[in-house]
């Protein structure tokens, strides 16, 4: 197995698993009268655990301020993401099952942003990438739908 497939197992299908079985405990959560806030804070809780563990496991020199600024970044809309999902779940009453197919074209938004910003079309295949794309908006679409 090449690194790259290695890694497509470690970043890509494992947390696929990972944030399949999270969504339920969202749902849990929230069903159980967890408002937003207090749902945030006890994910950042866990996840800075989550990060204060790996840090030492996987030891690292201290980051850039470049390295800090986007990962601080990624937490802000991370976290405000979350906090529309425990919304929708809470306020609204969504169901988890046709709420996750819609935030999950999110990787539509990243794709597109990747191609873009990190040059990364000069790497993929444009009709493979375009099929991809359309049947995970009808994919997506047709199970919010059900």
């Amino acid at each position: 197995m090449s690194p790259q497939q290695l890694g497509l197992i470690i970043g890509g299908l494992l947390p696929a698993l990972l944030y399949g079985v999270a969504g339920i405990f969202a749902k849990v959560s929230t069903s159980a009268g967890m408002p937003v806030g207090a749902h945030l804070i006890c994910i950042g809780v866990m996840v800075s655990l989550v990060g204060a563990i790996m840090q030492q496991v996987l030891p690292a020199p201290l980051p850039s301020t470049r390295a800090m600024i986007s990962s601080s970044m990624l937490g802000i809309l991370w976290g405000l993401g979350t906090g529309f999902v425990a919304l929708g779940l809470i306020k609204y009453q969504a169901p988890l099952s046709k709420l996750v197919p819609l935030y999950n074209m999110n990787t539509l938004i990243t794709v597109v942003l990747a191609l873009i910003i990190f040059l990364e079309w000069k790497t993929v295949d444009p009709l493979k990438l375009s099929v991809g794309a359309i049947l995970v908006i009808v994919g997506g679409l047709l199970v919010s739908k059900a």
